[in-house]
């Protein structure tokens, strides 16, 4: 009997239906992957489960944990199973834990409830968990609070709270996809640790059909609510028999085509030069009269960019790409060193305090949602950057918002309205529009695609080229994924605590990486079909032995 049975599971939610028919199953220590793009119905699916469902929800058909059934149990029964026998790992980790609380009070918080232990035993308890996920007591104390930890730390925590009673089910919504390739391929490893040591069941909800290729060992591939394709993780994704299959499948490894390849010109001065760029954050205050020496961020990075340039910057959480990308933009002055465009020195008080550097560069950022105000509609997010220049009047301002909304593939219908209107991918696409408004020459962009599906992410890809192309942006484009910058960029440089350790052309750079840490990257970063050629391989001695 499998340990959790789901059977013509239909959802609606205030008479919308969301899920349709829904059937799968998932099997002790096997791992079961459940993809498809964003509003497929994919976390609606684990909150079935979970039965945390909002308001104005009803759901008909079956879902059975342990022979028992779940959608007919009461709260009370459903607060006795979470976090005891069905445990859950949420996608951004940072909300999912109190910032109040200190990590040792949040794992051992659920040990005290479903295990009645004493405060002593419950914590430790926790310590012993999260020394299993990788967070030792002897480095990083119960006392600690959440911002003190980094996003991978963070997770390990979400991780170590949902398996802290040792469930038979863990549903991991989402768990690496902010996170960088490093950490991200820690994590995973870290999964299948728990699951083979548990033996648990395991439904990995993910976008990213590599990283499913790597870990699941059945797949359930969803969209707008249905079920279209289930089975063997390697049989489905390697014959593909669903066109939606196999379009994700294209979608993972997409690269932009481009009319002609990027090169060079040879010109007078650059778009963009940074010249032996230091940037510091001072040190904290350890007593009265103690202070730990500032942290240097970024440590003499020198480079270039010409006009037309895809420029991809790329490295694991905490190597100073951010602050590099800050200090361009004029969000910090450097310690030293000097930011040039055409020549004129950027980074001088005179330039940041006049706004001088909005016309040359304008940022794109990670989150889009969480960079625009809730309460602005479309046309007043756009028209911020306009907002410096005194000379545009109101109907030129609009003008140059519908252009930027076109430009993007958006409309002047949208003009009116609100954030949580748009899509995931159309909130992007807005955050480009306001980026190019005033007409920049170079797009900061950092991590513009982590947080998107591969569909979305592919389409994104897609604008970023289609603008320089028509509009001539150049883009330092900012990633920890160096498979989504090889597809995109024309040169590539590598950050490693604060330095550049490597750069060059993307495809040479990426074909033969001269740096260990480069090679480090590369290996880490999910690629379908490397996944699917190292398990066919591993399987067929496990086939020749039978």
């Amino acid at each position: 009997m499998s340990l959790l049975s789901v059977e013509n599971l239909s959802l609606s939610i205030r008479g919308k239906p969301i899920l349709k028919e829904v059937d799968f199953r998932l099997e002790p220590g096997r791992i079961t992957g459940l993809v498809g793009e964003s509003g497929s119905g994919k976390s609606l699916t684990a909150l079935s489960i979970m039965q945390l469902l909002p308001s104005g929800s009803r759901a008909t058909g079956s879902i059975r944990f342990n022979g028992q059934e779940l959608l007919d149990a009461g709260e009370e029964t459903m607060c006795a199973l979470r976090g005891d026998d069905i445990g859950m790992v949420f996608q951004e980790p940072m909300t999912a834990l109190n910032p109040l609380k200190t990590i040792g009070e949040q794992v051992a918080e659920g040990i005290r409830i479903h295990a009645g232990a004493s405060d002593r035993e419950a914590q430790e308890r926790a310590a012993a968990i999260l020394d299993r996920v990788g967070l030792p007591r002897e480095r990083f104390p119960l006392s600690r609070f959440p911002h003190e930890l980094s996003g991978g730390q963070r997770q390990r925590v979400v991780i170590a709270m949902a398996c802290a009673m040792r469930p038979k089910l863990l549903i991991a919504d989402e768990p690496t996809t902010a996170l960088d390739v490093l950490v991200q391929a820690r994590i995973l490893e870290l999964l299948r640790e728990l699951v083979a040591e548990d033996n648990m069941a395991m439904l990995f909800i993910s976008h990213d059909l590599g990283v499913v290729a790597e870990l699941a060992d059945d797949i359930v591939v969803m969209r707008r609510g249905e079920v279209k394709e289930a089975g063997p993780a390697v049989t489905v994704l390697k014959n593909r028999k669903h066109p939606y299959t196999a379009q994700l499948a294209e979608a993972s490894s997409h690269i932009p085509a481009q009319s002609k390849p990027w090169h060079s010109e040879a010109c007078d001065a650059p778009l963009l030069a940074v010249e032996n760029l230091i940037c510091e954050y001072p040190g904290h205050r350890m007593s009265l009269f103690a202070k730990s020496p500032p942290f240097r961020a970024v440590d003499d990075v020198s480079f270039e960019m010409q006009d037309g340039e895809i420029l991809g910057l790329v490295g694991e959480s905490g190597c100073g790409k951010s602050t590099l990308s800050r200090a361009i933009l004029g969000l910090m002055r450097p310690v030293s060193g000097k930011i040039l465009s055409k020549g004129e020195v950027l980074n001088t008080p005179e330039i940041i305090d006049t706004k001088g550097i909005v016309h040359l560069a304008q940022a794109v950022f990670q989150d889009p949602y969480g960079s625009f105000n809730p309460r602005h509609t479309a046309e007043r997010l756009v028209a911020e950057p306009l907002f410096l220049d005194r000379i545009a009047s109101r109907t030129e301002k609009r003008g140059r918002v519908v252009e930027a909304l076109e430009s993007v593939g958006l409309a002047a219908d949208d003009l009116g309205k609100y954030p949580h209107e748009f899509s995931g991918g159309q909130r992007q696409r807005l955050a480009i529009a306001r980026a190019i408004v005033n007409h920049p020459r170079l797009i900061v962009a950092d991590e513009p695609v982590s947080a998107l599906d591969v569909s979305i992410r592919a389409q994104i890809l897609d604008l970023i080229v289609e603008l320089r192309e028509r509009k001539g942006l150049a883009w330092l484009f900012i990633s920890h994924d160096l498979s989504v910058v090889h597809a995109l960029c024309d040169t590539v440089m590598v950050m490693q605590h604060g330095k550049i350790v490597e750069a060059g052309p993307a495809r040479p750079l990426y074909a033969a990486p001269k740096q260990a840490y480069t090679k480090e990257l590369i290996s880490a970063a999910p690629d379908l079909d490397a996944a699917l050629k190292s398990r066919l391989k591993s399987a067929k001695p496990e086939r020749m032995k039978k």
